[in-house]
Order: structure tokens, then sequence, then C-alpha cells
């Protein structure tokens, strides 16, 4: 019966909420290992200390707060259905607390550490043009990797500038590309012989994927000898932060960001005092 009911709450998921494969994937593994913990025990059975012991079976598998908080978010998004469509009269769920999340401030590099990984990048042949189109992209749009790496020609409008992302939930958002990008795919598409509509494509002329571009991105970081900790990600959390040092405000950079709460992206204010300091040194009367 349980099988049923993930199958119809999974597919709400897709169609409806527009969520994104990998989102559905990973609600479809946390439900099935909560059917397996509840065996032959019948969902109207299901109760506050059941959802207790779910919880502490999680935490034996040393599961961290992160882990716990998406296997419970999963949990609420799906009892939260049955109840709604009348498949369930109550809803177990809403008694139980989240674990407290510790605030993991993300890495990112300075304006001079960027622009080293990106310059290393500096190769006359196809792929290493492509390199540095793909990076220059990255910083300029700050867009996720799997957002890089399904970006198609129609998608960039050269004389406005700007590039259309397809993100998270299947959502679009439109972010300004600078000229310094568009130049290197410039450079990249006019060497290539490949006529496709993928813009970034791998050594066979298919569009690469997201694990190719993480690859490439990561050999620059790693030849730059960077910082400890960085990764692709990182040219993201970068993009974010020096926007917010040179002045934008946290608005502005989360639309760019395609983030869906602004509590998301106030992280990032966290994450330098260079900004912070600057404005203190400037306003202050006996700085």
């Amino acid at each position: 019966m349980i099988d049923r009911y993930i199958d119809k709450f999974l597919r709400y998921m897709d169609i409806e909420k527009n969520y994104s494969k990998h989102t559905v994937l990973n609600y479809k593994l946390d439900l099935n290992n909560f059917k397996t913990f509840l065996d032959k025990t019948e969902l109207e059975k299901v109760d506050y200390l059941l959802l207790r012991k779910y919880l502490a079976t999680l935490k034996e598998k040393n599961f961290n707060a992160r882990t716990l908080g998406r296997h419970l978010s999963a949990l609420r998004s799906f009892f939260r259905f049955l109840n709604r469509e009348g498949f369930l009269k109550n809803n177990p769920i809403l008694v139980l607390s989240s674990p407290k999340l510790d605030k993991h401030l993300p890495q990112f590099m300075t304006e001079d550490e960027v622009k080293k990984v990106i310059e290393i990048a500096a190769g006359i042949d196809l792929s290493g043009l492509r390199d540095r189109a793909i990076l220059e992209t990255f910083y300029s749009t700050g867009a996720r990797i799997s957002e890089v790496a399904a970006l198609s020609l129609q998608d960039i409008d050269f004389i406005s500038g700007t590039v259309k992302v397809k993100g998270k939930g299947k959502k679009e958002r439109m972010v300004p590309i600078g000229d310094t990008a568009m130049r290197a795919i410039r450079n990249y598409i006019d060497k290539r012989n490949k006529q496709t509509d993928a813009i970034f494509l791998n050594k066979n002329g298919r569009r690469i994927t997201d694990r190719g571009i993480r690859n490439i991105v990561g050999k620059y970081i790693k030849a730059a000898s960077v910082k400890h900790g960085v990764s692709p990600h990182t040219f993201r959390h970068s993009f974010a932060t020096h926007l917010l040092n040179r002045g934008a405000d946290l608005r502005t950079v989360q639309e760019l960001l395609g983030h869906a709460n602004l509590s998301t992206t106030q992280i990032y204010t966290h994450l330098s005092t260079e900004r912070l300091k600057n404005v203190y040194d400037k306003a202050h009367p006996r700085a």
C-alpha cells in the first residue's frame, strides 16, 4: 500500500511541483528507507513515537544533522501530501521537531585567486578554448554546474548580454553575462566544427555532462594551487561574495543565484568582513 502512496507523491513532486530529478530521486531513496523501517506497519498506525524511533535509527547510522534534516523534510512533504489529499486523517509528523543545523560557511576565493584559476586555461586548442569559456561563464553568471552544462546557443543573447539559465525545479531565470565570458564563448564556438545546439561539448562532440565540467574546473583549481577546500562550486560562492563586497544588494544577488528564499542568500553576508570594514572606515568619524 505504501508503495502506491510513494508513487503518487513522487509524481506530484515531479509533475505539479516541478522539482528537479535529483530532488525527486533523493525523496524516493529517503521514503524507501522509511518504508523498510516500517516493515508491515500500516501508514495509519504511524504516530509520534514511531517517528521518534525512526529518527533514532537514523542517528545510529551516524548521519549528521543535515542528512537527518533531509530525511525529515522528505517525510514532512510526504505526510503533508497524504493528509491534504485525504489519504490520511491526521499528520503525525507535525509535532516532530527538526534537528538543529550548524551553519557551514561556504568557501570562496579572492578576486586574485579567481583570476589565477581562469588565466591558467590559456590554451589555443579547442579543449583549452572550451575550458576557458567554461570558467569565464561560471564566474560571470554565478550559475550552478548543472546550469552551465545545460546551456544552449539560443540561451545566450549576445546583443543584450544576458543568458537564460535553467535552474532548480525547472525554473528559468535571466542573468547578465559579461563581455569577457561572451568573447570566450565566441572564440570556442568559432573554433569547433561541430554544429550542435549545446554550447559546451565533450571530446566525443556531445553535450558535456555535469561530471565532465566538474572535472575540468577541478583540474584548473588544483593547477592554480589556491587555498585548501576550494571546489568547482566555489566559483558560485565567489561570484556572490564579490558582488556583495562591491556593493550589490542582497535581493539582487538572490535573483542572480536563483535562490527561492532570501535566507539562503544571507549566508554570503557572513563570508567576508572586507565590505563591512570599508563601510566602517568611510562612515565612522574616528575610524
